[in-house]
Parts: structure tokens; sequence; C-alpha cells
């Protein structure tokens, strides 16, 4: 190719009429290759990872855009929040990796995000979310300063309204990343707790929060009627079910009434409410629930482009019902592609935690917190560890063969004497036993933070609430059901000083877990609606009809 562009150059200066033939192939050269570099900037791939993680790669020939993505790209923003997102639209866009998911465990280190290639039909590599010509790009030689030629102005591109809100996630993307590696000082936020070891970065997590309030708006389908749909329970173990959906649908703040202006799209369906009035009693038949969510997403679907435009990517469910991960396998899409937010956490079920939500299980006998919360100083704490329920699924008849009236210091009952409140007894205790009954999640788990007990997760493939941001290692104890037996000596071998360390931990963080009507900063209203953002932020949505000016 070198030795071509020589001879022409020589060509250049030896034939007069040769080079009026290239003043005419110039002009027409320069305008062919602005056609297919116009028909590049189209072009994108999406790639759906075995994780379900969505990403777009947009292509590009440009050295300069490879060499500036690739060293973004080996920046990387730990909100631990289990998601990956590759992909950038431009050269200057930064990119945002977070950590892989754990499935089982919160307490396990972040992992690296590794550069991704997609191997093209033509023969080309999708690296870091750029195409890669595996040709080289051929070198023009310059010609006379006295021959000029005439180039059309371009002209800047308009942005349609759904670049403009990728746009925005991208700032905020920025905005996190550079907070997590100091370059950002955190304004003064009475409401923020002050940072710990409870969190896996407290400054990106800040800063993500601010950003959520700044610009996050949802769009709540109106289509659908009461009871199963714009309605759900708040008096019961299901409560944060019917208490989102009136917290989100009166929003002012974050809910939208232009599905334009929305990141995110709310499916306001209760499970709760169609187990009791869709499910048929003792039928065994699931049939009527998985119609009435089909029928509601082809609705809305046929109705509005959102759905279709990212296959159900951009669009949440929320249930605390234990049916919850079954009512979404009614519709591939919502399981596969879609932010579901879920009590029952459970990896082994198809709980994704790069993508789904798991939220907290609060039983509101009241529909309020009032007397629930609050507890004695760890010196007035006589009981070393307590639990009181039935016999509900494997792990709790495990704990009970072995610990039932056992121990003075591990107290565990089926049910408590008449007279001994249950609530008393938590606050008596340093640690809370919180075993899964039939499904992982269990309210047990919020009562003993409400109380300042130290809670003690016994499960298998749960993911406990907000451990995008959350380091549950650092203020709980987890115990896998094989270590039931050894439950005293591992307390025990808890230090009186670590103890204390810990109990302090729960007191900071219990106003995340607080319901309040209205909600209030950083309550689990706000925390549920973080994770659902943050799952936002790793996912780029693309129009095909990206050229189209709305």
């Amino acid at each position: 190719m070198g030795e071509g562009y020589k001879n022409c150059c020589t060509w250049w200066s030896s034939s007069s009429s040769s080079m009026k033939l290239l003043l005419f192939m110039v002009p027409l050269m320069i305008v062919a290759s602005g056609f297919v570099s116009i028909l590049g900037s189209k072009t994108s791939t999406w790639v759906v990872f075995p994780n379900h993680s969505w990403s777009s790669f947009s292509s590009s020939s440009s050295s300069e855009t490879r060499e500036s993505s690739a060293k973004e790209s080996e920046e990387m923003v730990d909100l631990h929040s289990r998601m990956v997102m590759v992909g950038v639209q431009d050269k200057e866009e930064a990119l945002l990796n977070v950590d892989q998911p754990i499935l089982n465990k919160s307490s396990s280190p972040p992992l690296p995000v590794e550069a991704v290639q997609v191997q093209q039909s033509d023969g080309s590599v999708l690296e870091d979310g750029l195409k890669i010509s595996m040709a080289e790009t051929p070198k023009v030689a310059p010609m006379s300063e006295s021959v000029s030629v005439p180039m059309k102005a371009m002209r800047p591109k308009v942005l349609t309204k759904l670049e403009k809100l990728e746009a925005g996630l991208q700032r905020a993307r920025v905005a996190i990343k550079e907070a997590s590696n100091g370059n950002q000082t955190d304004p003064q936020d009475p409401d923020f707790v002050p940072p710990g070891p409870m969190y896996w970065d407290s400054k990106a997590f800040h800063r993500s929060y601010l950003e959520m309030e700044k610009q996050f708006k949802v769009f709540v389908y109106e289509e659908g009627e009461p009871p199963v749909f714009h309605d759900g329970p708040c008096k019961s173990i299901y409560s944060m079910e019917g208490n989102f959906i009136y917290a989100m649908e009166v929003s002012r703040q974050f809910r939208t009434k232009d599905p334009e202006k929305a990141q995110v799209f709310f499916l306001p369906f209760s499970v709760a409410k169609m187990v009791q009035f869709v499910y048929v009693r003792d039928s065994h038949d699931f049939g009527p629930i998985r119609k009435t969510v089909v029928d509601y997403v082809n609705l809305i679907a046929s109705r509005y482009p959102y759905w279709n435009r990212s296959l159900g990517a951009d669009h949440f469910m929320l249930a605390c019902h234990d049916w919850g991960p079954e009512t979404s396998f009614s519709v591939p899409n919502l399981q596969k592609n879609s932010i579901r937010a879920l009590c029952n956490a459970n990896t082994s079920e198809k709980f994704s935690p790069m993508k789904d939500v798991s939220f907290p299980e609060i039983n509101l006998r009241t529909g309020k917190i009032n007397g629930l919360v609050g507890g004695p100083s760890p010196s007035r704490r006589s009981i070393l560890a307590f639990f009181a329920g039935g016999v509900h699924g494997p792990i709790r008849s495990v704990l009970l063969e072995h610990w039932e009236n056992e121990d003075e210091d591990i107290r565990v009952q089926k049910y408590l004497p008449k007279g001994v409140s249950y609530y008393d007894m938590m606050r008596k205790s340093k640690f809370c036993l919180c075993p899964s009954g039939y499904e992982v999640a269990s309210p047990r788990v919020v009562e003993a933070i409400y109380t300042g007990c130290v809670p003690v997760l016994i499960s298998e493939h749960y993911v406990p609430p907000f451990s995008d941001v959350l380091n549950w290692k650092s203020f709980s104890v987890e115990v896998s059901m094989s270590d039931i037996p050894n439950l005293k000596r591992i307390l025990s071998s808890i230090s009186t000083r670590q103890y204390i360390r810990m109990y302090r931990r729960v007191v900071q963080v219990r106003g995340h877990f607080e319901f309040n009507s209205p909600p209030k900063r950083f309550d689990v209203f706000h925390m549920i609606l973080h994770s659902i953002w943050l799952r936002r932020l790793n996912v780029r949505i693309h129009n095909d009809q990206s050229g189209v000016t709305n």
C-alpha cells in the first residue's frame, strides 16, 4: 500500500493531465469515505452476555478513539453492584465498570472486569466497546498547498430524546467514578450516615444517590385496575409491595407522566394481590396468574414503543410474595432482561444479582414501625442468641433439632411462653438468628436490625438486601446450614470489642431499612429505588432509529 502512494506522488509531479483527473477523484473519495463514516456511526451491535447483562457496542475505526476508550476502560468504580456495563458511544464517553456478581456470599471481594471481544462477520473485532478493523487504515499523502478541495461543513448531530437520557446517565457514571477515585468533595449532607466499613464505597454510594435525586425518572403504566394493579398489601409480611406501589405513584420527585423523560418503566402489579384475587385457592394451577401477566405485558407493548425498544431491559417489577420469581417467568423477557425487585432473592431460582434487586421483607402488622425501632445498649443484652418460630423449611428443622430448649445462651423455641414478648427477647439478645423458611427471605432480618440485634443469616443461595451498597459482613454474621451445630462456638468466638463494632454498625445502617410514610431520604423506599437506578446505569438502551429527530 505504501509503494502505491509513492508512485502516486511521482505521477502527480510528472503529468499535468493526470493532475486534473486526481482533482476530480479526491473529492469523490472524500464524499465516499464520509458516507461510510456516517453509516458506521449508526452501526451498533447488541451483545447479550451469559449473565444477561446488556451492552451496546458502537462501531468506529479511529485509532484515537480506541486509545482513549482503552485507557478509560482500565478505570473502575466499585459500588459492588454486581453488574457489568461495557460499551461506549464515542471517544468522549467514560467507561464505567463495576464488579462481577456474587451469587451467595455478600462478603466476597470485588472482581475486575476484563475486556470483552466479539468477532464480527467482516473479520473485525469489537473490543472494549469499539469496532477495530483488522486491516490498517491507509494514509493519504498530503497534497500541494496550492490546491484546495472544497468540503461541506459537518452539521452537529441533533440528539434524540433517548440519546439525551443516555447522555445524562453517562454524566452520572463519570461523576460516580470520580467520587470513587476521590476526585470530588462530598457536599455537606445532614441525612447521610458517616462513612464506614458497612459500605463498599461510601463516596461512590453518596454521589450515586445524589445523581439519582437529580435526574432519575420513573414512568408508571396507568393501565390495569385495582386490586391487582396499582394496589398491594400494606399491613402484612408482604407490606412492601403495596407501600412501594403507593409511594411510587404519588411521588412528585421521581414519577413522570411523560414516558419520553423516563429512564425506567414500572409494571405496577402486585403478586400478593394476584394470589388473593386471581389464583384459585388449592387449585395448584398457576395458569390464571401467568395469563394476567402475559396479557398485561402484551397490552403495554401494543400501546407504547418502550417495551419492544429494549425488550424490557429498562422495565422493572417488584414483588415480595414468594411467587414473585415464578410470576416473572410468565414472560421470558421479563425474567431474562427486566429488573426484578424481589424479596425472594434466591440465586438457585434464577435471581441474577447483576440485574435484579434484593429488597427486605418487612412485617408491618399495623402499617407503621412505631414501637419497633430501638433497643438497649450492648451491656444490657444478656442473651447470646435468640430465635422463635415454627418449622418452615429444611433449615429451621435442623436449627430446632439441635438447639430447641437445649442451651440458656442459645434461646431457640418454636413458640414463646404466654406473656413473653417476641420483640423484648430480641432487645435482650446480642445476636438474632434469621434462618430461611420455605423461601430464603425472612422478616427477622429487619426485625433484628430495628431492635439493634446483630442478625445471623442462616440461608442458602440468598442475596441480602442492598448488597450492591452494603457490606453485610461488617454488621452481620453469615452461617451455612452445615454450621448450625457449631452456632455457639461461632458466636462465642466473636470478641466483645468486635461485637460492639457490629452493634454500632447495625444502628448506623438501620435508617436504610426503616419504612416511612411519606418516605424520607435514604430510607427503605429510596434504597430500593437506588438499587433500581444502579441497574439502569449499567444498561445502555439503543434505538435503531437514532438518526431520526424526535
